[in-house]
């Protein structure tokens, strides 16, 4: 005996199709920023007088993309896209350094840049993996917590409020595990107070980014 079953509505189909496409791309996007932010991070750079890894202007919008993924599939996935991203950061890194000990072509003259550049220091990598992990998880719970025990409402406070905390801890870990007692003291606190202040201000103009993607389980 064949139980029939009653169509989807369309509008349901609609709007499953719209949220994984979004969740698509905001995934990719949370991705392809790190793996920017941890090339960008090879390069120390001098803004305003103050020292500063290439990496922290673009890497306070994984924080949002983050909170993006999290309102769009659940506190799970935003916690597996965390850790497929320091995966993929270190494979990254050893693919890297694969190339770059690979005998070069005689006729190739850019060897030396391309190893100077691109060749992982792993005591970088490393910190900024690391620093990753510890900042977005916290990231996660942060949010997890004030949209169950404080409120849904105003979504720009769970972006604002998440980031608070994990900002510090992200530059805290990096700065120090990448810089400490290899730069100066001065110059290492000096990277953090601009990774806080460039991360900050990123934060506030990516607030609005929490509303482009809808609430799971939200029609």
């Amino acid at each position: 005996m064949t139980v029939s079953r009653a169509p989807e509505h369309p509008f349901t189909w609609g709007l499953e199709s719209t949220l994984t496409r979004s969740g698509i791309w905001v995934i990719a996007a949370y991705i392809a920023t790190q793996i920017l932010a941890d090339i960008g991070s090879l390069k120390i750079a001098l803004v305003a007088g103050f020292s500063i890894d290439g990496g922290t202007f673009i890497y306070p919008l994984t924080f949002t993309l983050r909170d993006m993924v999290h309102k769009l599939l659940g506190r799970r996935a935003a916690r597996t896209v965390i850790v497929a991203a320091g995966v993929i950061n270190l494979l990254m890194a050893a693919y890297f350094a694969f190339l770059s000990n690979l005998t070069p072509d005689p006729i190739w003259p850019l060897q030396n840049a391309f190893a100077s550049v691109l060749s992982p220091v792993w005591r970088i990598v490393v910190a900024s993996i690391v620093a990753e992990l510890a900042s977005e998880l916290l990231d996660t719970e942060i949010y997890h917590l004030w949209v169950t025990r404080v409120t849904r409402r105003y979504q720009w406070t769970r972006v604002l409020v998440s980031n608070s905390f994990s900002i510090p801890l992200d530059s805290l870990i990096f700065c120090w595990g990448a810089f400490g007692n290899v730069l100066p003291v001065a110059v290492v606190w000096s990277i953090f107070c601009a990774n806080v202040l460039i991360k900050g201000l990123t934060t506030l103009v990516s607030l609005p980014g929490i509303y482009l993607v809808q609430e799971r389980g939200k029609a």
